[in-house]
């Protein structure tokens, strides 16, 4: 099924200058601040200043040769927002200003907020102090909605960039309980990792399925069954597996950067304990596979030489509340759209949920597709909520 975007009146935005070269993803996505989104559903009031006025859009599905095609903007969750269906015209139309009118929407939406809870403030002692309490409580509701929205647009940008479109709802591509998603992309969502991340990333996958990463073509295509809600709690818990491992391996690379040696400094007191201690912190070996088969943890470097072990070392000394700060979700935002995005992707109808008894037949290589995508999921996740909260303050999770 693919979705397209359709505009009452046709969008026309400056068409950039014939020199410049094609824009190139940047893992902060930098904004530029030099160049000032303009088009006509930016209009500037009397006083200056912009102020964004959307006319309304519609989503028209048409049928193609596949209920499981891939297309350049099919994802299973659709914009709610004014501002995500806005973003999502832009980027099928004019890519090269994406990030600007990102800029610009958080912008809005901030400034939307802010003066929200100033009148509140203000009116604290009026009798519309109630009016204007409900209007600001309600002004948060959608910017949080309009927020995950221009996250998950971000997110699917970044997908984009390596040309991997996102899976579609798994319950296009069922046919006769049987699941398969193709082309698989292995390798350009591979190519997002460090090779160090990468080597936890396939251990992961073969603690998860048992599919090693030298497996043959006929390993891959072996089919299995398997319960659909299990396969969507496999998919969320890469989610935050990936966002877990760009995480802690920021902070190992700034750590290695820093020569830091002692063992005792704000990233918490390092120590030996076991792998089952993991599950009283939130972590389960689902999440932490690749490191089921060790049955303890290795301590930190004792060399004052300032030689640091790997990542998977690294992430074994640490100390289970730092461990756990890494795995966690740093925004409410964030939060919702891990939920809303599985759902989506694995839920029936508007039920929102895949809890579902049903088993389907599906190939270990469909699976570690859905796997490898999660993972960059959450890694892409982790770099969106950087990029928005400089614009925007999320809430803190």
């Amino acid at each position: 099924m693919e979705n397209c975007l359709s505009h009452p009146k046709t969008l026309t935005l400056p068409s950039p200058p014939s020199s410049s070269s094609k824009p190139q993803l940047t893992h902060n996505f930098s904004p530029k601040p030099t160049f000032r989104f303009n088009n006509p559903l930016l209009i500037k009031p009397a006083k200056g200043g912009l102020c964004c006025r959307r006319r309304p859009l519609s989503v028209i599905a048409s049928a193609g040769a596949s209920h499981c095609e891939f297309s350049s903007l099919n994802s299973p969750l659709e914009p709610r927002s004014l501002a995500g269906k806005f973003l999502s015209n832009v980027l099928q139309n004019h890519r090269q200003l994406f990030h600007i009118a990102v800029t610009e929407e958080l912008k809005l939406l901030a400034d939307d907020r802010e003066a929200a809870v100033t009148r509140m403030v203000l009116s604290t002692d009026s009798d519309e102090a109630c009016l204007h309490r409900r209007i600001a409580q309600l002004k948060e509701h959608q910017c949080e909605i309009a927020v995950e929205d221009v996250m998950y647009m971000l997110i699917f940008y970044k997908f984009s960039e390596i040309k991997v479109p996102l899976v579609p709802r798994l319950s296009r591509c069922v046919y006769n309980g049987r699941l398969e998603i193709w082309p698989s992309k292995d390798w350009a969502l591979e190519s997002i990792h460090s090779l160090e991340v990468l080597e936890m990333v396939r251990e992961h996958i073969y603690a998860v399925i048992g599919l090693r990463a030298n497996s043959s073509v006929t390993d891959g295509w072996a089919t299995t069954k398997i319960g659909q809600s299990l396969v969507g709690q496999i998919y969320v818990a890469s989610i935050l597996y990936g966002y877990f491992l760009k995480s802690v391996s920021l902070r190992h690379h700034l750590e290695k950067s820093l020569s830091f040696t002692d063992h005792d400094l704000q990233l918490g007191h390092r120590t030996q304990f076991h792998l089952q201690d993991m599950s009283t912190y939130g972590f389960t070996n689902l999440l932490f596979g690749c490191f089921s088969n060790k049955q303890s943890i290795v301590q930190g470097p004792t060399s004052q030489e300032g030689k640091f072990e790997g990542l998977r070392c690294y992430v074994m000394g640490f100390h289970p509340e730092s461990l756990q700060g890494c795995a966690k979700l740093r925004s409410k935002e964030a939060v919702k759209l891990v939920e809303s995005h599985s759902c989506a992707l694995f839920g029936e109808g508007e039920s929102g949920s895949f809890e579902s008894d049903d088993f389907i037949l599906t190939s270990f290589s469909s699976l570690k597709r859905l796997i490898l995508e999660a993972v960059a999921f959450g890694s892409f996740l982790w770099e969106t909520e950087d990029y928005i909260n400089n614009v925007y303050k999320l809430k803190e999770n």
